[in-house]
C-alpha cells in the first residue's frame, strides 16, 4: 500500500465526522434517534447499512463520539492558545468557554442530547462523558495532582461546568455574554471556598486559644 494513502481507520474517522455533523443537524429537529441517523446517512448518500457500521450502538454511540471529539478539539484549542501561561482560574474559564462556545454545537441539538442522557438507563454514559470532559479540562489546564485534590478538583469543576452548560442552553444574550458573566461568578464562588479551605488548613488549635486570651 502506498504510504501516502489514508488507512481505513482514517477514512472511517473522516466519514464519522461528516455523518456526526449531519446527525447533529437532524437532531435539532428529531432528537438523537435512529430516525435522525438514517436521515443524515441519506443526505450524505451513504450505502445502506453504512451508518450502522460506523455507529453500531446507535444514538448513544453518536453522542459518545460527539462528546469525545469535542473534548479533543477543546484540548487542541487550549494548547494552541497557550493557556498554561495564564492563572489557573483563567485557564479553567477558557476551558469551559471554549468547550461551550466552539464545540457544544447547536443549542437545540445539545438540549436534546442532555434530555436523552438524563434518562435513568443512560446515567452511566452521562457520568462517563462528563468525567472525560472535566478531566480533559484539567489536563489542558496543566493539573498534575494525584492525591485527594485530583477528585475534589474534578467534582468542583463538574458542578461549575454543568450549571454553566444549563445556563448557556437558555441564554439569548448577544454573544452569550450573560453565560460568561454567570461562569465568572461561579468561578469566583469556587475561589472563595478554596481560600477559606486554605485558611482552615493553616489554622492551628493554639491560634484560637491565643486569640481568646488577647480579648
Amino acid at each position: 500500500m502506498d504510504e501516502a494513502s489514508p488507512s481505513q481507520d482514517d477514512l472511517d474517522s473522516a466519514l464519522r465526522d461528516r455523518l456526526t455533523d449531519a446527525i447533529a443537524n437532524e437532531a435539532a429537529f428529531d432528537g438523537w434517534s435512529r430516525t435522525s441517523i438514517r436521515a443524515a446517512a441519506r443526505s450524505l448518500d451513504l450505502p445502506p447499512g453504512e451508518d450502522e457500521r460506523l455507529f453500531p450502538g446507535g444514538p448513544l454511540d453518536v453522542l459518545a463520539y460527539v462528546s469525545e471529539r469535542a473534548d479533543r478539539r477543546m484540548v487542541e484549542d487550549l494548547e494552541a492558545e497557550g493557556v498554561l501561561g495564564l492563572k489557573i482560574r483563567d485557564r479553567i474559564r477558557a476551558a469551559v468557554r471554549i468547550r461551550l462556545e466552539r464545540h457544544a454545537g447547536n443549542r437545540e441539538a445539545a438540549r436534546r442530547a442532555l434530555a436523552l442522557l438524563a434518562l435513568p438507563f443512560n446515567a452511566p454514559l452521562a457520568a462517563r462523558l462528563l468525567y472525560h470532559t472535566i478531566d480533559a479540562m484539567w489536563y489542558a489546564a496543566g493539573d498534575t495532582s494525584t492525591d485527594f485534590n485530583f477528585y475534589t478538583k474534578r467534582a468542583t469543576l463538574a458542578a461549575v461546568y454543568s450549571s454553566t452548560l444549563l445556563y448557556w442552553l437558555n441564554d439569548r444574550s448577544p454573544g452569550s455574554e450573560a453565560t460568561w458573566s454567570f461562569l465568572e461568578r461561579r468561578i469566583d464562588n469556587v475561589m472563595q471556598v478554596e481560600k477559606l479551605k486554605a485558611r482552615m488548613r493553616s489554622w492551628r488549635p493554639g491560634d484560637r486559644v491565643r486569640t481568646a486570651a488577647r480579648r
